[in-house]
């Protein structure tokens, strides 16, 4: 089947693209999942500037690297949340403002908007993203959580996207979800219910991503299975549980990295996730777009790890059979 192999440059915004694409290269990668910051791509430029779009691209050419998706987590985030200090740190200036929060997701929103504009002038069909959450904070129902507060939440997640992706049907681009915590949907019982508070519009699924699925004990492969037409874009990233008696799950306020948390991201083919499993069900799902590495391991090197995950990648990748194995022996052989 021979999948584009990409890297996800969001943990990489710290080098300018051009440096960036040429250890991609070397690395050995296909292309580059673009990040909308650092100097990787800029939605503002990209639809107030004619040509920045093709120089973008010609920009990728010269390193033969192709680019399937753009993706906006950061702002993506700010659309559902409430708002507060934490969310400066990752917004541009022009979304933040004034940090009014009110004002912060309305901006939020209409920076998807022209996400979704700036991908079209981009020639790319999907973008990658968080949508924010205004009920994650109520996960553990104590004090006691009415479900008509759960309700509230997911109709106010589609209020809010639903004229986003408006924009985005009117592109021809689909909004792909990370499902993640801290977002609306961050297994498959509340994928299925943001499905359904959208009505089912084709212009949003999913980002596929393992690693957010195993720690919290959530199967990939029924995630998949269960939305096999809603997978628009892959993200391979590992994770492993270290639960040793003393931390929890919710690893107990300890950032990554911690040797304490009882939890941890992984370089692909170093945590716990089964990728083979997976690319199985994502060959029954007939998913052909990108495998893209989102490479986070806090204990190794990133360069060793992304060319490590590359590797890892290429080798894991198969296509499906087109016969059965023992289709010699049929009658009608």
């Amino acid at each position: 089947m021979a999948r584009p192999v990409t890297l996800f440059t969001g943990q990489w915004a710290d080098l300018p693209l051009d440096d960036l694409a040429r250890k991609a290269v070397a690395f050995g990668y296909d292309g580059l999942e673009l990040a909308c910051w650092g100097d990787h791509f800029d939605v503002s430029r990209a639809v107030g500037e004619a040509g920045y779009c093709a120089a973008k691209r010609e920009q990728l050419e010269r390193h033969d690297l192709s680019v399937h998706a753009i993706s906006s987590h950061l702002v993506g985030q700010a659309v559902c949340d409430r708002i507060d200090e934490r969310h400066k740190s990752i917004l541009p200036p022009h979304v933040w403002g004034d940090g009014n929060p009110a004002g912060v997701n309305r901006r939020a929103a209409e920076e998807m908007k022209n996400t979704a504009r700036a991908a079209q002038r981009l020639g790319v069909s999907i973008v990658n993203g968080f949508t924010g959450s205004a009920i994650w904070p109520f996960l553990y129902s104590f004090p006691p959580v009415p479900e008509s507060m759960i309700e509230a939440g997911f109709a106010e997640f589609a209020e809010r996207w639903n004229p986003i992706l408006d924009v985005f049907a009117e592109c021809g681009v689909r909004f792909a979800l990370e499902v993640h915590p801290t977002e609306i949907a961050f297994d498959i019982v509340t994928a299925e219910r943001a499905l359904e508070a959208l009505d089912h519009r084709e212009e949003f699924g999913f980002n596929f991503d393992p690693s957010h699925l195993h720690w919290q004990g959530v199967s990939s492969v029924e995630f998949i299975r269960a939305f096999p037409d809603r997978i628009y874009h892959v993200h391979v990233k590992d994770a492993i549980v270290t639960l040793n008696g003393r931390s929890g799950i919710l690893a107990s306020h300890l950032n990554f990295g911690d040797p304490r948390r009882g939890w941890d991201f992984r370089s692909p083919g170093r945590g716990g996730v089964d990728f083979e499993e997976i690319i199985r069900a994502l060959n029954q799902a007939r998913y052909a777009g990108p495998l893209s590495v989102e490479w986070e391991d806090v204990g190794m090197d990133r360069e060793h790890g992304a060319a490590e995950a590359a590797r890892f990648v290429r080798n894991l990748d198969f296509a499906p059979s087109a016969r059965q194995f023992d289709a010699a022996f049929a009658e009608d052989a």
